[in-house]
């Protein structure tokens, strides 16, 4: 029994140190099924989800990218967010409300937040883009970072790394919906990205 208990440890140990936790999503998605087992990078990546009625949010991997964000997406709509706010926004794992209601939404605990999320999204029309700008500003946060790093570490520029986006969206979302979000990334000279699918067994002899 003591040596089942040792191998029961190592085992839970194994798995704990070993697991990645899936980040919370603020809707529920199902992508389109696909064959591809393309990998999607877990580090310097922009998620860009869609929900079915074509609801933008996204998410950044690094907190600090998020906060510096935040700020810059501030500045160019004269708001001004407080330290508080910078850190409770950094914390966030997926974000989707205009820019107006921010400081309200950081203001509400986790519980009321995730009740209304899924009534926001980014603003992509073309009236009000503030996807485009999200994305223009996670380009150059993410930019500054990686130099930084360069900077103190020059072996890495022969290896730097680039910043790769996903977009998630459901197989029941309007093509027209998912395509204004990839004419906004073209209009960025965001050629490449990543389009997140549930894997789906290839037929016998393909």
């Amino acid at each position: 029994m003591t040596a089942m208990s040792d191998v029961t440890v190592l085992l839970l140990t194994f798995f704990m140190l070993t697991s990645t936790f899936i980040q919370k999503e603020p809707v529920s998605v199902s992508p389109p099924q696909s064959v591809s087992e393309v990998k999607i990078p877990e580090s310097n990546i922009v998620s860009i989800l869609i929900d079915p009625n074509g609801k933008v949010f996204m998410s950044f991997d690094n907190p600090k990218d998020r906060e510096a964000a935040l700020r810059e997406v501030g500045k160019a709509y004269n708001i001004d967010f407080t330290p508080e706010e910078l850190k409770k926004f950094s914390l966030l794992p997926s974000f989707g409300v205009p820019i107006i209601g921010m400081q309200k939404f950081l203001g509400l605990s986790p519980e009321d937040q995730d009740k209304v999320i899924t009534n926001y999204g980014i603003p992509c029309d073309s009236t009000d883009n503030q996807f485009k700008i999200w994305m223009q500003t996670a380009r150059q946060v993410w930019s500054e970072r990686i130099q930084d790093v360069v900077r103190e570490n020059p072996e890495l520029a022969a290896r730097k790394p680039q910043l790769a986006i996903a977009i998630k969206a459901d197989a029941n979302t309007p093509y027209p919906l998912i395509r204004d979000i990839m004419n906004t990334l073209q209009e960025l000279r965001e050629q490449r990205y990543n389009l997140i699918t549930s894997l789906r067994n290839a037929p016998a002899g393909a």
